[in-house]
């Protein structure tokens, strides 16, 4: 009588092996948006650091610079499910998160749950400032709590979920302030500057001419869950945690670290999230990097991206024309 031998269970990879398959991946998904976007590597970097996080990002540029594509370029390289919501002066609540609609069968009539574009692994928010406070405000409970209450019921958002907005810095008609709880959600501001000469060259030859291409997926669902599984177990020296709790805290104009222009400008500054947000993706850009560890280089680079949108500003700020850029490089140099 014969015996079917039992397979061997499947070991699980060592947080080394996922280092080195975090570094791998990161250089194919690089080169896969690339085949889509010409240029923004550093927008690119600030995605994958928001990725690797399973953080939220907000990405800031005036029209016409691949916001939505490179969105949707990686959610394809990923093979993600991808969800698209317009936001427009009129959207409503219901149409982001979904509602219960009657349904009737063999005569018995109920509620039933109709998701909204929000059940999706990847959710690109367009242009989200069009949109009045309280529809923003449907994104809140979704962005933290990564599920959404309709009615009474509370439904579950897939596994991951991670929302990627635009925002147009530049026009003011029929936009909307973001809240700040809505900013503070948002694990990085990632902002879009123009392209170079020659990128704009290979821009305007490429979109002019017979190019559709279609990303074949870099990596599963699967493998994206442990490499974000791995970041928080990622090593952070005492000296770059201490950094980036020290930028935090000298946002705020009535610490003692804070530099005069803070006091002078800031009205509110930093939470705990930011604090957070920096220690979190320091550890994921070393990750990206294949780094054993994150240190106070990783925390550095992260600066600006993690904490300028959480900043709010005097009236005199605008008056005088300073920048949230402005005030993070005097911190910067304030916090050592």
């Amino acid at each position: 009588m014969s015996q079917t031998a039992a397979a061997a269970p499947i070991e699980a990879p060592s947080d080394l092996e996922l280092l080195e398959l975090a570094t791998d991946a990161a250089a194919r998904l690089r080169a896969a948006i690339a085949e889509l976007v010409v240029g923004q590597a550093e927008v690119v970097e600030g995605m994958l650091i928001a990725l690797a996080a399973r953080g939220h990002a907000l990405l800031v540029g005036v029209p016409g610079l691949a916001k939505t594509l490179l969105v949707s370029a990686l959610a394809q390289a990923l093979d993600l499910s991808f969800g698209r919501v317009q936001f427009t002066p009129d959207l409503l609540p219901a149409d982001i998160t979904g509602t219960d609609v009657l349904h009737e069968h063999e005569g018995q009539r109920s509620l039933r749950f109709l998701p909204g574009p929000i059940f999706h692994n990847l959710v690109l928010a367009d242009e989200i400032n069009r949109t009045p406070p309280k529809t923003q405000a449907a994104l809140l409970q979704a962005m933290q709590e990564r599920e959404v209450t309709v009615g009474t019921c509370t439904h579950k958002l897939p596994v991951p979920f991670q929302v990627f907005a635009t925002r147009n810095p530049i026009e003011l008609e029929g936009t909307y302030p973001l809240p700040e709880a809505q900013r503070d959600r948002f694990l990085l501001e990632i902002h879009v500057d123009y392209p170079s000469e020659s990128q704009e060259r290979a821009i305007a030859v490429r979109t002019t001419s017979p190019y559709d291409i279609h990303l074949a997926p870099v990596m599963d669902r699967g493998r994206l869950m442990q490499l974000a599984a791995l970041v928080p177990r990622i090593p952070i020296t005492e000296e770059a945690v201490a950094l980036a709790v020290g930028y935090a805290r000298a946002t705020r104009p009535a610490s003692p670290t804070a530099p005069e222009p803070v006091r002078e400008y800031v009205r509110y500054g930093c939470g705990p999230r930011g604090s957070q947000a920096l220690v979190l993706g320091a550890k994921a850009r070393a990750a990206l990097r294949g780094e054993a560890a994150a240190d106070v280089d990783d925390v550095r680079a992260l600066l600006a991206p993690a904490l300028r949108h959480r900043l709010v500003l005097s009236y005199r700020a605008d008056a005088d024309g300073v920048t949230e850029l402005g005030l993070l490089e005097a911190v910067a140099r304030a916090v050592r």
